[in-house]
């Protein structure tokens, strides 16, 4: 199988070995809007390096993954919709729901198939919490909390360009939320901070922020981010019903200390950012998409899916902004 990588930057970096790696793709080429960038990597991992993006189209390629910067996503799936090329692209389609429905559309009238890269459904810890909710383990769900810290912030030119921290953060503890206990929210209250560096402020974003969520069943989720979390990158959810708890994300590299006298001090080596937290669950999507290609496997997450998770941080973000609950009747479907 050969498969065309676009975007040489450090998450497709990343794919770009684990793709080399895999024993059914026999020709990896990668392309960048900087040339030299992409003959680069391309030398260092064995890759065939296309001379442009628009290389990749005609060039002879069995399927597409995109890693490109987010504004060109949109653009991206749709030429390969229309040259009938399946496609892996990180999330998200795009920065807002116009985008993305035109880009599920061109997916959806081509016949073509859109995997997005929704990684944490890949996850060990969240795979095993999903089972035990769906086989009843810990009885009715009453509560859900789920939370992503980042260690640092991102670049102060990245932040305009982001959609925002629940867009470009917390979307993907929406969509885990919705794989994990297979319900939907209908309600939301967000509200968020912009106390910490004023780069945060001048991009009109937040820096921490926070959600209720009310499922269809009942059960009430909160999801917390922040992008100052000097002691680590923490991603975690914890799972509360009526016979059990559950937590995905806690074990010896949690950056988290107890202030109980017997209780666990800090790790000595916290997670210290989502490539090494996520690495198995990364190489694993991209096996699942493989596996798509060949048609041995259905998608594992569709383009319809994150629309799901797009619309409830469209949600946030209008609950932030007018200081209210929104439900989700009021954010357009498609």
């Amino acid at each position: 199988m050969r498969i065309g990588l676009i975007g040489t930057g450090r998450i497709g970096t990343f794919h770009s070995a684990a793709l080399s790696r895999h024993p059914d793709v026999t020709s990896l080429v990668v392309a960048d809007a900087d040339p030299v960038r992409a003959a680069g990597l391309a030398a260092r991992i064995g890759a065939v390096p296309a001379p442009s993006v628009d290389d990749v189209f005609t060039i002879g390629v069995d399927a597409v993954v995109i890693t490109a910067a987010t504004a060109a996503h949109a653009e991206l799936i749709g030429r390969a919709a229309r040259a009938g090329l399946p496609v892996f692209c990180e999330k998200p389609i795009a920065l807002d729901l116009p985008g993305t429905l035109a880009a599920l559309a061109e997916v959806e009238t081509a016949g073509t198939v859109l995997q997005l890269g929704f990684q944490r459904r890949f996850d060990a810890g969240y795979a095993k919490a999903r089972e035990a909710v769906r086989a009843g383990r810990l009885g009715r769900l009453h509560t859900v909390r789920a939370l992503t810290s980042d260690p640092a912030p991102p670049p102060a030119a990245y932040l305009p360009l982001s959609g925002g921290l629940y867009r470009d953060c917390l979307v993907h503890d929406f969509d885990v939320l919705r794989w994990v206990t297979g319900r939907e929210v209908t309600e939301v209250y967000a509200t968020g901070s912009d106390a910490g560096p004023a780069m945060f402020r001048e991009a009109g974003d937040v820096d921490t922020a926070a959600a209720v969520l009310t499922l269809d069943d009942g059960t009430l989720a909160t999801a917390t981010a922040t992008r100052l979390n000097g002691a680590g990158y923490d991603v975690r959810m914890e799972l509360a019903g009526e016979l059990g708890q559950l937590a995905v994300g806690l074990d010896d590299r949690t950056p988290l200390a107890s202030a109980e006298p017997a209780g666990p001090p800090a790790p000595a080596a916290p997670w210290p950012g989502f490539l090494e937290r996520f690495a198995p669950a990364y190489e694993a999507e991209l096996a699942a998409f493989v596996e798509v290609v060949r048609g041995e496997r259905t998608n594992p997450c569709d383009g319809r899916e994150a629309l799901h998770a797009l619309r409830i941080a469209e949600a946030c973000e209008r609950s932030r902004r007018e200081r209210r609950p929104v439900t989700m009747t009021e954010i357009a479907t498609g």
